[in-house]
């Protein structure tokens, strides 16, 4: 199982640049980046509600599933 990161794909929608996500969640740069390319084991909820407040947008806009297949 793959829990995918679209993030990329609602700051565009949005028109908004990585770095000022960052500012207004109140994150590293480096952080976001890492969270944009799904190298992360994890995210805080506080910082999940922060990220779908900036961008108007629910938790299931920005991350996504994607079976492995048949187990």
């Amino acid at each position: 199982m793959s829990i995918i990161v679209t993030l990329d794909v609602m700051l565009a929608r949005r028109k908004m640049k990585a770095r000022d996500l960052a500012e207004k969640v109140g994150i590293t740069e480096q952080n976001l980046s890492l969270l944009r390319t799904g190298k992360v084991k994890g995210v805080r909820f506080s910082t999940l509600e922060k990220i779908c407040e900036a961008l108007e947008c629910k938790p299931g806009d920005i991350l996504d599933y994607e079976s492995d297949g048949p187990d």
